[in-house]
């Protein structure tokens, strides 16, 4: 399934490259002999033996990582996805002879269906793709164009579903990338998103003969540069309304209750994250709240829930809400379509009358100076 010795074939994912060369390949220039002569194939102009193998050396990847998202919004591109997704033990770490029936008697039977009927909602018809391909794409676009004429080739991949990590991560290797720079877009680190992202990339390596050198940007839950770009961002937003919230809903991707206390730091991250976001907008305690959401199954997760928390508050009398995603690097079903449409729902139907959710960092100004901020970070040493 995983062809590792083919050549990559082009893809419209790579970014931040003008033209194509004869097999897809970018065609770049970047003021540095060394770098050219990595490209060239030529062993002499690379200072090795006459006779020598061609090697493609010299260059620095960096690979941005999301989640992922379906091919389409049928029912079996649907259950393709949902099975790599939920068949990931970081995701689901139930016992295997527990969770294999009912992933595949009842989950994969009935939820593709319901969940691309989601996705059909918020679905870039244009592109024929989900928003998070389309934003991650964008982000990674932008991210080449920041970093100039330097030795960096610049792609991104998801988790689930395409562009699959492997494929990137050769592509990036054929490129000559000697150094790779691995980064989740996961403010808060959880082993369900960053440890499964690092998983995906460790896979890759091993198939590789000459693996690059690797860096795995941290998560930066409490990074200013973070802090003050969701604060602006949030802000502009906010000012933008036509009505004045009198409560704001931070929501956050749940996960199982367990999971926290079998020792991951998600919550205390997503906590940290919060509280900073607050008091760099000076918005008093009593309005905001830190929920969670998109529960899975039976079990008790993180709380408060994000439905019960709206719910709560219109049945309390409150009646004008916004809600931010400040744990998704990039608008996705969960905050389109979970967020934007469903809690608005609940809002209205128990008394609210004015409801607005905000956008992600995305690919905005705002987003774009946290993703450059991390990476030329990550980079030093490597890159000037």
């Amino acid at each position: 399934m995983w062809a590792w010795g083919a050549q990559p074939r082009p893809m419209e994912s790579q970014a931040g490259h003008e033209r194509r060369g004869s097999f897809g390949e970018p065609e770049r220039k970047f003021g540095s002999e060394d770098a050219m002569d990595a490209r060239s194939g030529n062993p002499e102009a690379q200072g090795l033996p006459a006779g020598h193998p061609a090697v493609s050396r010299g260059r620095i990847g960096v690979l941005l990582l999301n989640l992922g998202t379906p091919d389409g919004t049928g029912y079996w591109a649907l259950r393709r996805y949902l099975k790599e997704f939920l068949s990931d033990r970081r995701v689901i770490d139930l016992p295997r002879w527990e969770w294999w029936p009912i992933l595949n008697l009842i989950v994969l039977t009935l939820r593709p269906a319901r969940k691309g009927r989601d996705y059909a909602k918020i679905w870039n018809r244009e592109r024929n793709e989900g928003p998070l391909k389309t934003i991650t794409r964008a982000q990674a676009e932008k991210l080449a164009a920041a970093l100039g004429d330097r030795p960096v080739v610049t792609d991104w991949a998801m988790r689930y579903a395409s562009p699959s990590t492997h494929s990137r991560i050769a592509r990036l290797r054929g490129e000559g990338c000697d150094r790779l720079l691995i980064v989740p877009l996961y403010p808060q680190y959880a082993a369900a998103t960053t440890a499964s992202a690092c998983d995906a990339a460790f896979r890759a390596l091993m198939h590789l003969r000459w693996q690059p050198s690797l860096r795995v940007a941290p998560p930066y839950c409490d990074d200013p540069v973070y802090i003050d770009a969701l604060a602006a961002s949030i802000g502009a937003h906010l000012a933008a309304l036509d009505f004045a919230p009198e409560a704001l809903i931070a929501s956050f991707h749940g996960m199982p209750q367990r999971y926290l206390d079998a020792g991951d730091p998600y919550h205390c991250q997503v906590q940290k994250t919060s509280r900073l976001l607050r008091d760099k907008l000076g918005w008093p305690a009593a309005r905001w709240h830190t929920t969670f959401q998109s529960r899975f199954g039976s079990e008790v997760w993180l709380q408060p829930y994000t439905s019960d928390t709206v719910q709560r508050l219109a049945q309390a009398g409150l009646r004008r809400l916004a809600i931010v995603a400040p744990g998704f690097a990039a608008d996705c079903l969960e905050t389109l379509e979970e967020l934007g449409m469903e809690n608005r729902r609940l809002f209205l139907a128990h008394g609210g009358l004015h409801f607005a959710c905000l956008p992600c960092l995305n690919d905005s100004p705002e987003g774009m100076r946290v993703i450059e901020h991390i990476v030329r970070r990550e980079l030093m040493g490597w890159m000037a």
